[in-house]
């Protein structure tokens, strides 16, 4: 049966993921502490890896039951531990500092800050689908293609790209389950530049875009609804809670997958 593999949240934009072994499933969708937070410039503008390549080379760890975050800069061994809540002024200044200008730390409880707002659930894709993208280039490992595609939700027990299954005509959604919450697949997620990054060193890889766009339409599924692909630089699928459901609920890993 599919079945969740990995949870991932990103607590803080565009910094490091962690894994988690449950996840409180929100009223908006989101995952609770799922880019609770981000980094803003002056102009209200999101500081992240799609506008500044620079922030690939902050590794972050999170101890997400004391609010604390520990920083550093790639190769270099110094750490600096902030609480997020309490020590936010203290933690601008550090990330302003790293940055070269002035920016704020903003939080949202409800939906997070995601990249698609009219869909904020979790994002899905399975270890298959990693470990086949990762096959199309000569230096790129499973874990490689996971740290750039950066998704929430990984399931195994599928065949490469089964999740495309979660979506279907534009006017569409489909039903499935996660253990005993209900989701709607809404679309194939539309990549960034973020993807052809390294994502510790920020090293492009050129030929990134260009092969992914060549494979994926070499190896899209027979059976998928391909009106949705304007283009085939699309990957993993944006999601909604059901209406009918109310939120807050616990989802894990090893709960099972299920179409309606």
């Amino acid at each position: 049966m599919p079945h969740i593999a990995k949870i991932c949240v990103y607590p803080i934009k565009s910094l490091d993921g962690m894994e988690v072994r449950q996840a409180k499933v929100l009223q908006s969708g989101a995952l609770e502490h799922d880019r609770q937070f981000a980094i803003f410039d002056e102009q209200g503008k999101f500081v992240n890896a799609k506008r500044y390549a620079k922030i690939h080379l902050l590794r972050s760890r999170f101890d997400l039951e004391n609010n604390i975050v520990t920083l550093k800069i790639q190769g270099n061994k110094t750490e600096n531990r902030f609480d997020i809540k309490s020590e936010t002024s203290h933690l601008e200044t550090w990330f302003g500092e790293f940055f070269g200008f002035t920016v704020k730390l903003k939080e949202n409880l409800i939906t997070g800050f995601p990249d698609d707002t009219v869909s904020p659930g979790p994002t899905i894709v399975s270890t298959a689908t990693l470990k086949e993208v990762a096959s199309w280039y000569s230096d790129l490992k499973e874990n490689d293609v996971r740290r750039r595609m950066r998704t929430t939700i990984e399931i195994d027990g599928v065949p490469a790209f089964w999740e495309d299954k979660l979506f279907s005509e534009s006017s569409n959604v489909i039903d499935f389950k996660i253990g005993n919450l209900r989701f709607l697949g809404v679309n194939p997620c539309q990549r960034c530049i973020v993807p052809t990054r390294n994502a510790v060193t920020a090293e492009v890889l050129s030929e990134f875009q260009k092969i992914f766009v060549n494979k994926r339409r070499e190896t899209l599924p027979e059976w998928v609804n391909k009106s949705r692909f304007n283009h085939y630089y699309k990957l993993t699928v944006n999601t909604q809670l059901a209406k009918q459901e109310t939120g807050n609920k616990i989802i894990k890993v090893g709960d099972e997958i299920s179409i309606f």
